[in-house]
């Protein structure tokens, strides 16, 4: 047998016996060349008995890896469980919706069209265009479309380009020129950092998205992203190269929150301390007052969140955003407020920062959820006018000006003068590559159209659908796990936390919750996935409660939320028997 293991194995199992691969990471390594740990365990100079003895899970040291590493293990697993039992996995561990935005779809599809007959008109031979002409492009496009009245995708497509042309300040030509030839994608995104239309349409929408339709005073420059993971990168490196933030410190993070979050700012990349503003389970997930004091410590450069939240489904309310917001104007009027805002379309209730303390913000959105569209990759960085980051460079030491002017001087002769919000653009493609930078032009023709569909949709018809259809969800959940059902405006019901503590308090005592909790919750999510072929995700990774599961209720059906409650309490019951 050892003759047929791949040679990468081997060297593997050397680096193990040295003491460079630890034996769990070695076992691991191995299963991906589908060696198991009974033919592994020999070549590290383990016997049978051992391999059997360290095939009992390491709980702890498996809830030191991301969710969504465990997530892997766990589908795996109820994978083999259905390939047994020949049933269908549920797997809620991901949040990508399982609903998506048609309208807009059949729409891009027409202006594809659109674009690519234009070009032809002037191709020199059949399958060859040329770039579209700017003059007079609006008046062609308005006979291409009433010739296309009836068409999948028309009706929308003529209400969209209708509005832009007519409320936003801009000549009809350059906003049908740059969405056709954004859509065309034969050309460099030009600026780079996002198109005029673009940034002119996203930023009506994030009017009614993130403000409510009363956004504060000043401009807000936008710059296009692939989501909001880039988004988040290109923010701490841009941060990070800008000297705002420095190895050593302090990041505020409200929690519970998105693992990779977690993770980011404590890579050696940055080198950051968290200091963690934790949510309170008793106040709905509000931040209580002793949390907020932390903001008070001028060592914390930064405060981190996404609000609404991931995994517990809740807006920061008024009140706490107003007690945070005051904390850090009186305390800490420098400090950098990154803020993750995908689930606020999902809310009636939302309150943004960004309102109170517009300068601090760097607002980042993404369009994947609400639309469908996480496979596009569309997201935006919002950075106001006036930008608090613009004045922590400038208070910089000239020595650390001048590095910074040394960086910046290959696009521009007076670095010094350039934004935070051009630096961003710059940073994404250090700096010597920012002229070939920017989303593609057919990303952001999509990104217009589907905020002209939102802007469009006045009485809020497709969010109160996509709401409809969470709500159902959550509530088949709730009535599964016999519990109540959180109610409120705050609340997405994208996801929901379960505590699992509180439940086994619920179903058989007190005592009984204590022997259960004695455990690892990890030991809990593999036996539901294992024994009833479900996946979900351990909140203690997104920090929160030790004894709690997530479960995404975006990509699967009523069904499915009311089969996985089910699941949920067996699971328990097996506890039950065994402990007693």
């Amino acid at each position: 047998m050892a003759k047929n293991i791949h040679p990468f194995v081997h060297e593997a199992a050397e680096q193990t016996r040295k003491g460079a691969l630890s034996r769990r990471d070695f076992f691991k390594y191995a299963a991906c060349f589908g060696v198991t740990a009974m033919v592994a365990g020999p070549l590290i100079g383990m016997t049978a008995p051992e391999v059997a003895r360290a095939a009992v899970p390491d709980w702890k040291g498996l809830s030191e890896e991301s969710p969504f590493e465990i997530k892997n293990r766990l589908i795996e697993m109820a994978e083999d469980a259905c390939a047994k039992q020949g049933c269908t996995m549920i797997n809620a561990g991901r949040g990508n919706p399982n609903f998506l935005n048609t309208t807009v779809r059949k729409s891009l599809a027409l202006l594809t069209l659109f674009a690519a007959e234009q070009a032809g008109k002037t191709g020199p031979a059949r399958d060859t265009g040329l770039r579209i002409a700017r003059k007079g492009v609006a008046s062609d496009f308005k006979k291409f479309i009433e010739d296309k009245r009836g068409h999948p995708g028309a009706a929308f497509l003529e209400q969209a380009m209708e509005y832009a042309t007519a409320n936003l300040g801009m000549d009809p030509d350059d906003v049908v020129f740059q969405l056709a030839d954004g859509i065309q994608g034969d050309f460099y995104p030009d600026p780079p950092r996002i198109f005029p239309v673009t940034e002119a349409i996203v930023n009506r929408y994030l009017d009614r998205v993130v403000f409510s339709n009363n956004p504060p005073r000043g401009k807000f420059n936008l710059f296009a992203t692939e989501g909001a993971t880039a988004a988040m990168i290109y923010i701490f490196n841009s941060l990070k190269e800008n000297m705002v933030l420095k190895p050593g410190d302090k990041v505020a993070i409200v929690t519970p929150i998105f693992s990779p979050y977690l993770e980011l700012p404590v890579l050696k990349d940055y080198g950051l301390e968290p200091v963690y503003i934790k949510g309170d389970e008793a106040m709905k997930w509000q931040i209580p007052d002793k949390e907020v004091a932390k903001l008070k410590d001028p060592a914390v450069k930064a405060l981190y969140m996404v609000n609404p939240t991931n995994p517990t489904s809740v807006s920061l309310n008024a009140d706490t955003v107003k007690r945070m917001a005051d904390a850090i104007k009186v305390y800490n009027p420098d400090m950098v407020i990154i803020s993750d805002t995908v689930y606020s379309s999902f809310v009636d209730d939302f309150n943004t920062f960004g309102k109170l303390l517009p300068e601090n913000i760097l607002g980042v959105y993404s369009f994947s959820k609400y639309f469908g569209v996480t496979g596009w990759r569309l997201g935006t960085i919002m950075v106001h006018e006036n930008c608090v980051i613009d004045r922590l460079i400038k208070k910089l030491p000239k020595k650390q000006q001048a590095q910074l002017d040394i960086r910046y001087r290959l696009t521009s002769t007076k670095p010094g003068s350039i934004k935070f919000y051009e630096r961003l653009e710059m940073d994404s493609r250090q700096v010597a590559l920012a002229h070939t930078g920017g989303l593609s032009g057919p990303q952001q023709a999509a990104m217009c159209l589907f905020s002209l569909f939102e802007l469009l949709d006045e009485k809020y018809v497709y969010k109160k659908t996509i709401m409809d259809i969470l709500r159902k969800r959550w509530t088949a959940l709730f009535a599964a796990l016999q519990m109540d059902e959180p109610k409120g405006d705050n609340l997405t019901r994208y996801y929901a936390l379960i505590n699992l503590e509180e439940l086994a308090d619920k179903m058989y005592g007190k005592e009984f919750a204590a022997k259960l909790t004695k455990g690892h919750a990890l030991e809990y999510l593999f036996r539901l996935a294992g024994k009833f072929h479900t996946v979900c995700l351990p909140g203690e990774g997104f920090a929160g409660p030790p004894w709690s599961l997530r479960v995404a209720l975006a990509n699967i059906s009523e069904e499915d939320c009311t089969k996985i409650g089910k699941n949920v309490l067996s699971v328990m019951a097996g506890y039950k028997k065994e402990l007693g």
